[in-house]
């Protein structure tokens, strides 16, 4: 899986503060790269924007924990 997310900008550590539309970017192309899917059909746009939020909460849970020595 090396490369799977190039375009995905890293958050932690960022000399700006990370902002919410940082992290729903990167959980959009994420879900984009796993879905294969720039735009879901209509039948799919539910349950795809649901994968977003929740990769959006998990990253922001994470970049919440991690503790920086």
């Amino acid at each position: 899986m090396t490369g799977m997310c190039r375009s995905i900008k890293t958050l932690r550590g960022s000399v700006e503060p990370v902002t919410d539309e940082d992290v729903r970017a990167a959980a959009l192309q994420y879900v984009r790269k796993l879905s294969g899917y720039r735009k879901p059909a209509r039948a799919n746009e539910a349950v795809f924007e649901a994968a977003v939020d929740e990769v959006a909460a998990a990253t922001h849970r994470l970049l919440d924990g991690i503790r920086v020595r």
